[in-house]
């Protein structure tokens, strides 16, 4: 798995799903300042790529929820890589909206369950999990099993493991910060310094850069 992991961290930096940039730090939304930027929508442009993606969360799925029977996808970038998860394991598949539908039904949650549904929900990228998080509030206010998370990629935030926690929500994933930036200094697309910049972030993401 270590070897597959590599190779998800090399695509994505290779079609630049994720940019590194130590010395040009990114703003996000909550006012960190980043040294990457993430956008996993990309992958699905890329053929072979994003067949790797589902083969590996078939795997992480198999080793770490075998008991699943419902892929589910979050809305919106973890839709397509759900749908072809859920193809390759021949599961039926729901999605989960951000919020309910303002008409109609109202659903928040779409397509059919089977009886004693157990669900695996499929995200693309996890900061601190609260988008996911709510997709796993809104199945289980259903009345549902969600039996955990996979994902392409984590930032691996403390915040991250204590929401996952608090909600007692497992999580699993492709690659994570670590492994990527040790592949790109390895693939000689960061120096020495800016590996040292980078590990500073994931040690202190609010302080690192001061």
């Amino acid at each position: 798995m270590t070897n597959f992991k590599n190779q998800i961290a090399s695509d994505l930096l290779k079609i630049k799903a994720v940019t590194l940039a130590p010395k040009k730090p990114f703003t996000w939304a909550s006012g960190i300042e980043a040294p990457i930027y993430t956008d996993n929508r990309k992958t699905i442009g890329y053929p072979e790529i994003r067949t790797q993606i589902a083969e590996g969360l078939c795997e992480v799925i198999k080793e770490n929820y075998p008991e699943a029977n419902v892929i589910g996808g979050v809305a919106t970038a973890g839709i397509p890589h759900a749908a072809i998860v859920a193809d390759k394991l021949s599961l039926p598949m729901i999605y989960v909206r951000s919020k309910p539908k303002d008409h109609g039904a109202g659903k928040q949650i779409e397509g059919d369950l089977p009886d004693n549904p157990k669900i695996v929900l499929i995200d693309d990228l996890i900061s601190t999990g609260g988008s996911v998080l709510k997709a796993v509030e809104a199945v289980r206010n259903e009345g549902v099993e969600v039996v955990g998370v996979a994902a392409i990629f984590t930032y691996q935030l403390s915040d991250s493991d204590t929401n996952f926690a608090e909600a007692n929500t497992k999580l699993n994933t492709l690659t994570n910060y670590s492994e990527m930036i040790e592949q790109a200094h390895k693939e000689k697309m960061v120096s020495d310094e800016d590996l040292q910049l980078l590990k500073k972030w994931r040690d202190d993401p609010w302080n690192w850069n001061k």
